[in-house]
């Protein structure tokens, strides 16, 4: 992880499975010394299987492969499909932070939500794309709009780092939040012009780094904020720095859920829409399908993409990663893209159609604001059956 501005790097915006499957599975299948793969989700269906090859061709080719899925995202991979890779020499980790008790799974809610690919260290992807079908538009009216990027660069060597230490982390009992620390750094010669910083959020040393760098940038903004994410509903600090700058003149852009694949999540984001509206806030809902995305830009440098939503659960629980990015190109790239979303398939909510909020609204919403952002300190410890498929890789 980069705590300082990284130089001389090159990212290409990767939008939904059409773009980002085949160009990763090429990637991968060409590896020649090492592949990570990080993902919350990964399914056995015609996109999991589209790893799976790619996968046994990079460890068929002789690379060290090793491959870590949430416990929770991916509970229902058999044997059929772990054997093979297991047998090619590809190392299964699942992500699991407490040992079970009489087979219940106890913290169900703190998962391993990170999707990052690194490829000989000299090669990464990061986003919110998940190996599974519903992130191709062939699946139908449920599939999700999202973002990942290709990086090329010396922020590469710290992704790597990153990586490798996650995947050399061996849970003896109660004490997952150790990981080992990250290997230098390898020096990559320069690739673009940008400079970026690879952020992440844990449980114990980095518990609020990507929303500190969100608040950042929205402080610093001038002219205006974008940002889309499917689970909107941050805290109190991350709500008043959007309501500060759009009084101070900044134009200020939400693109969230507007057919949600949780209904929960839009009604929780629809408590928030009166306040953010009055003081001159935009808010957009996609309406085509739903919104998985969690990117970001502000004025006309700085971005992000990653992993992380903008609630509860990637704010306070899971295990998150994210890039920030300064460079006037990709700023310029993913704002046409949100800019078409806008246009194309959203709807403008009309702040004189929200109805003044009653008292009792009023008691809702608070009630429904506190309970969501206290939920994460007492739900971790409410237990789930699982049947693990694999040995559990305790982070």
């Amino acid at each position: 992880m980069s705590n300082r501005w990284v130089a001389g790097n090159r990212f290409e915006l990767l939008e939904n499975g059409e773009a980002f499957y085949p160009r990763v599975f090429e990637c991968i299948a060409a590896a020649q010394h090492e592949v990570y793969v990080e993902t919350f989700i990964l399914f056995d269906d015609k996109v999991g299987r589209g790893l799976h090859e790619a996968l046994l061709k990079a460890a068929a080719n002789g690379a060290q492969v090793h491959l870590l899925i949430d416990g929770f995202g991916s509970p229902d991979l058999t044997p059929a499909f772990t054997d093979p890779l297991r047998e090619a020499g590809v190392v299964l980790h699942v992500f699991d932070p407490a040992p079970p008790i009489l087979g219940w799974r106890r913290n169900m809610l703190r998962r391993m939500h990170r999707k990052i690919v690194v490829i000989d260290g000299k090669q990464a992807f990061v986003g919110g794309i998940n190996y599974s079908a519903d992130h191709l538009a062939d699946y139908g009216p449920e599939a999700k709009q999202d973002y990942a990027v290709e990086v090329h660069g010396p922020i590469v060597g710290h992704i790597h780092a990153f990586t490798k230490a996650a995947a050399r982390v061996v849970q003896p009992s109660r004490r997952w939040l150790r990981r080992a620390k990250p290997e230098a750094e390898k020096a990559l010669d320069a690739a673009g012009q940008a400079q970026a910083m690879f952020i992440t959020r844990d449980n114990r040393d980095h518990t609020t780094d990507i929303e500190r760098h969100y608040r950042a940038a929205i402080r610093s903004a001038r002219k205006r904020v974008v940002i889309a994410n499917a689970y909107f509903f941050p805290g109190y600090r991350f709500i008043r720095e959007l309501r500060k700058a759009a009084r101070r003149g900044v134009e200020v852009v939400l693109i969230l859920q507007g057919e949600p694949d949780m209904p929960i999540a839009k009604a929780a984001a629809e408590t928030l829409y009166a306040n953010l509206l009055k003081a001159g806030v935009r808010i957009f809902e996609y309406c085509e399908r739903p919104l998985h995305g969690k990117v970001a830009l502000v004025d006309d440098e700085w971005s992000t993409v990653g992993s992380s939503n903008l609630d509860p659960l990637s704010l306070s629980l899971n295990l998150e990663a994210n890039v920030v990015i300064r460079d006037r190109d990709f700023n310029a790239t993913l704002s046409g893209r949100l800019q078409h979303l806008m246009d194309n398939a959203c709807k403008e909510v009309d702040a004189t159609q929200i109805d003044p909020p009653s008292l009792w609204s009023t008691i809702r919403s608070y009630i429904v604001f506190h309970f969501i952002r206290k939920f994460p300190r007492w739900a971790p410890r409410l237990p789930q059956l699982t049947r693990p498929t694999v040995a559990p890789l305790r982070l």
